[in-house]
């Protein structure tokens, strides 16, 4: 099981700076037409997708391991993939999608970095 923790960590930390990116990048993009382009969608799927892989892995190291992990950092897992879900629901909103994604990425990072701070496994 500890490669299977040692992969959710490092994609921990992949999920947040690409998050931080993600945001930031789409955050712009909503006032600076010039940086908008496919590779800011890719970015946010492949960031989607990262969250939606975190949740499985963090699923099956509480559920398949000896691991009791912290309450409040399986509650903010969670909410990051609310969070996504929430940002996809709303993508219609053409408008302002750029925001959307801009933001609720940024969103979506700082509770993953709330999750990390919690001490997530309690040996």
């Amino acid at each position: 099981m500890s490669t299977i923790s040692s992969v959710h960590e490092i994609l921990a930390w992949v999920m947040i700076v690409g998050g931080g990116i993600a945001g930031a990048w789409a955050t712009s993009a909503h006032w600076v037409e010039s940086v908008r382009s496919e590779a800011l969608w890719i970015l946010h799927n492949v960031f989607h997708g990262i969250v939606a892989i975190q949740v499985a892995l963090g699923a099956i190291i509480v559920g398949f391991g000896d691991v009791d992990a912290d309450q409040n950092h399986m509650f903010y897992g969670f909410l990051t993939f609310v969070g996504v879900g929430i940002i996809i629901g709303y993508r219609h909103l053409s408008a302002y999608k750029y925001l959307l994604y801009g933001l609720g990425g940024l969103f979506v990072m700082g509770l993953a970095i709330r999750a990390m701070l919690l001490n997530p496994i309690a040996a």
